[in-house]
């Protein structure tokens, strides 16, 4: 029998796994010209590629490329442009040059390429929701870092940010809160501290929204940055015996180990709408043109400008638009048309809408805020609230950069943290929290070490974030909502703790408070 080595060997190889030691096959005759026969040594031991694969040797791996060729073909065909077959070519996709393709199939493959442009949905409708469409941008000297502020222009920069603040409170009520649909959930060991941290995040959420009785029939609930959707799956659990109930989860991305395929056996829809928040429009949205009913914006973590967009979004671009069109005279009808009549009254039923003049489009917005320092002053809806003040896009440019201070004032995290910054890149993502690490730059500044101490830092960068966050809710407020903003979570399980809800102030529903 083999030694104990060599058998593990063949073990290994007859597994075909990465690493495995084949044997050795005779080299190819001296001056072939073949790559793979010309770097033995750089192959691991491989004197030759597997038989049936790919026999072009990949550098970056210190490999041959395991993909199976085609029969009678010595290279797979992503590499097959290392051999010449009757003059054919392979080149990159001008797609997405990531994979190639043969020259004379080009035409062809470009009609059914992934990469290509797909038709857009009805629902887009390019930058409904963006603001300033026409704004200029801030000049580059105007986008100067914080860092290079004299002492005296940031001083003044302090001076105008607590004048703008005075009045507002620092610290916001506490509304922690839980829900029953999670404590099965919560008292799971198998859960780990980060799956942990978002369970409570979102059983509080859950919680608040029970408060302002926004958990019921006949509802539309929308998640913005969606993600995998597992906000909208607890909604979901809590309305277990709920009736016409929809979901539509808003999403730009294509996003991986989705929940959506738990509730397809349920009769409430859950529908993905694969597009940018600033696009999208709520009222040609199938599900919202058919059906009359009450919408109620949720999100955990939308990251700055998403945010301000989900709220134009729901509040100037779909109540607005839908009260203009209701306001239009509905087609005459004869007496005895009683068909129409009664199939108007089934579908009122059914939907369990309040067809009352109080009724309200957007029955509430419930959103925990995140990555202020990811704000645009061209999306931003606090604008006019901004200069009332006496501030204006300068101001917020640097406002909107200090907010990282709140949440990575000691330089010593910032060195930690910026390993996580280049993965966490998205408009929304279910990983840990979008804790604002992308300006380490401006938090560990050698320049600002010397003019405001640690604990000094944290208290602008929160009083920044309050004062963004307060023009959101007065922007809210001129609209007709009764908005407020709360922590919703403990610090130590999220740095972004602050909650923004709004309903309607016309509603019969117990307002919160600030």
């Amino acid at each position: 029998s083999p030694p104990p080595s060599c058998a593990l060997s063949l073990a290994l190889g007859s597994r075909g796994g990465r690493g495995t030691k084949m044997a050795a096959e005779p080299p190819a005759a001296a001056g072939s010209g073949e790559r793979w026969a010309a770097e033995p040594a750089a192959a691991g031991g491989l004197r030759a590629p597997v038989p049936g694969r790919c026999g072009y040797f990949v550098e970056r791996k210190k490999r041959f490329c395991k993909m199976i060729p085609a029969q009678g073909r010595r290279f797979c065909g992503e590499h097959g442009h290392q051999e010449e077959e009757n003059d054919r070519k392979r080149i990159p996709c001008p797609l997405d040059p990531k994979h190639t393709v043969y020259e004379d199939q080009l035409q062809k493959h470009l009609k059914k390429c992934n990469s290509r442009e797909k038709p857009k949905p009805a629902y887009f409708v390019q930058d409904i929701n963006a603001g300033l469409k026409d704004a200029t941008e801030i000049l580059d000297e105007q986008q100067l870092p914080i860092s290079s502020l004299s002492k005296e222009e940031l001083e003044d920069l302090i001076r105008k940010l607590k004048k703008a603040s005075n009045g507002l409170k620092p610290i916001l009520k506490d509304q922690t809160l839980s829900h029953q649909a999670l404590q099965k959930a919560l008292n799971d060991p198998k859960n780990g501290e980060s799956a942990f941290k978002h369970l409570k995040q979102q059983a509080s959420i859950l919680g608040n929204m029970e408060k302002l009785h926004l958990l019921g029939s006949g509802r539309c609930f929308i998640e913005f940055g969606a993600g995998r959707g597992k906000l909208s799956h607890w909604v979901d659990i809590a309305l277990q015996d709920a009736e016409n109930v929809h979901f539509l989860l808003v999403e730009r991305a294509t996003t991986r180990f989705k929940v959506d395929g738990k509730h397809r056996k349920r009769d409430c829809i859950f529908e993905r709408l694969q597009v940018d928040i600033q696009h999208l429009c709520l009222n040609k949205v199938p599900i919202l043109e058919r059906e009359k009913l009450p919408v109620v914006g949720i999100g955990k973590h939308l990251c700055g400008a998403a945010t301000d967009l989900a709220l134009r979004c729901l509040v100037e671009s779909y109540a607005t638009q839908y009260d203009e069109r209701n306001e239009e005279p509905s087609p005459k009808r004869f007496k005895s048309d009683k068909t129409d009549t009664a199939f108007n009254n089934s579908t009122d039923e059914r939907s369990g809408k309040n067809v009352s003049e109080n009724w309200k489009p957007v029955a509430g917005i419930v959103i925990a805020l995140c990555c202020h320092h990811r704000c645009q002053w061209k999306h931003y809806v606090g604008r006019e609230f901004f200069r009332t003040v006496g501030l204006g896009p300068v101001e917020f440019n640097y406002f909107q950069r200090m907010t990282s201070w709140a949440t990575c004032g000691m330089r010593e995290t910032i060195t930690e943290a910026s390993t996580i910054d280049a993965k966490s890149k998205d408009q929304s993502s279910d990983t840990e929290e979008h804790d604002q690490v992308s300006n380490k730059i401006e938090c560990s500044s050698d320049s600002l070490q010397g003019l405001l101490t640690v604990e000094e830092r944290k208290q602008i960068g929160r009083l920044c974030k309050l004062l963004i966050d307060h023009g959101r809710i007065k922007y809210l407020q001129q609209r007709g909502y009764n908005a407020a903003l709360q922590y919703y979570t403990d610090s130590t399980v999220s740095l972004e703790n602050v909650l923004l809800t709004a309903v309607p102030s016309q509603s019969s529903v117990p307002q919160p408070t600030a």
